[in-house]
């Protein structure tokens, strides 16, 4: 199997990165500055420079790629077209490549309350809205897919039981971007998230459970 990772240097993106070499699966990276990607991902990891917002010529390298992580987004800033242009037009670009190269699998990290359009975070430039737009263009592809809506990212390890329910059941909540890699990538593993949103957050009071069991919960 090999991946392809869009949004690899950020700090979700790294983590599943680390996740899928760890498991020996090979990488491609779709990074915009190579020197920065040469210090935070491991060496064995193909470096690819583009953007996404750029489709050409990245787009040709997915050819003998199984899957296509997509954990771009866009950053705080004065510009109010980012959210569009990363969100949504940069997973476009992501989702047209992976249907050309008939990719088997796609694996896109979202975010919680998508739906809600009247939530405080889509004052910034309708980031939440422009997710939203993505998933669907995502889910009317044709592709298998699987979208993960994580709550508030959290840097720091967690060892809290990570919660997993479907679109639109869980509205608060964090989780470690840790916790994220891992659910993104063990996604792959089980056909139960083959076309489904997975809602995720943990919480210190829950239990640990092993993935067939979470992922199980919305079958």
């Amino acid at each position: 199997m090999k991946a392809f990772v869009a949004g690899a240097t950020g700090r979700t993106g790294r983590q599943i990165v680390e996740v899928l070499t760890a498991k020996g699966i090979e990488v491609k990276a779709l990074v915009r500055d190579r020197a920065k990607a040469e210090a935070a991902l491991p060496s064995s990891v193909e470096l690819i420079l583009g953007d996404v917002c750029q489709p050409n010529p990245w787009q040709n390298t997915l050819g003998d790629c199984d899957v296509v992580f997509c954990a771009t987004g866009a950053t705080p800033s004065l510009d109010f077209t980012e959210p569009y242009r990363v969100d949504y037009e940069g997973t476009k670009n992501l989702v047209d490549a992976a249907q050309l190269h008939r990719v088997e699998r796609f694996i896109f990290v979202s975010s919680l309350c998508v739906s809600e359009f009247f939530h405080p975070l889509n004052l910034f430039w309708l980031v939440l809205y422009w997710k939203k737009q993505a998933e669907k263009y995502l889910q009317g592809s044709g592709l298998n897919y699987t979208i993960v809506r994580p709550g508030g990212l959290v840097d720091s390890q967690s060892n809290d039981g990570i919660v997993v329910a479907g679109a639109d059941k869980l509205f608060e909540g964090r989780i470690s971007r840790r916790q994220v890699g891992e659910i993104a990538v063990e996604s792959l593993f089980h056909e139960v998230t083959g076309s489904k949103i997975l809602e995720v957050v943990a919480k210190p009071e829950v239990a640990p459970q092993d993935w067939g069991d979470l992922f199980a919960s919305v079958a």
